[in-house]
């Protein structure tokens, strides 16, 4: 989660200059536009991620990817439910992440909503990749 913060974190900084620099001023903290236009840039990093290559950089490092309930990729629609039940996982205290802890297949709010789920990817034998 550290890893893809960082990427947010810079991807969001970029998309602000994009606009601040052209105005040549600063834009209010409660712009309701442009709070909006950083969500949509926070979501289009994972749901870019997510549907391409069905990892973001920190799923990538901890060899875990994203599938839908069926092992095929994941939709748009299912990336927009995801990221936003997953606001709301968080708003609830990080209720909907403590929800896998109860749940028999591990899974989140975010994950039920999206009809999505985690898979981990194995490690790969260094044995058989050398020969």
């Amino acid at each position: 989660m550290v890893y893809d913060t960082l990427l947010v974190i810079a991807l969001v900084m970029v998309a602000a200059a994009f606009v601040v620099i052209p105005a040549g001023s600063e834009i209010r903290s409660g712009t309701l536009w442009f709070q909006a236009y950083i969500l949509v840039v926070w979501w289009a990093y994972f749901a870019v991620c997510w549907r391409l290559r069905a990892q973001t950089v920190g799923m990538r490092a901890w060899r875990v990817k994203l599938v839908a309930r069926k092992g095929e990729r994941v939709s748009w629609g299912a990336t927009v439910v995801r990221f936003l039940v997953a606001w709301i996982s968080a708003a609830a205290l990080g209720l909907g992440f403590l929800w896998s802890l109860f749940e028999p297949r591990r899974r989140t709010w975010h994950d039920l909503a999206s009809a999505t789920g985690l898979v981990v990817i194995p490690k790969a034998d260094k044995h058989r990749s050398s020969n």
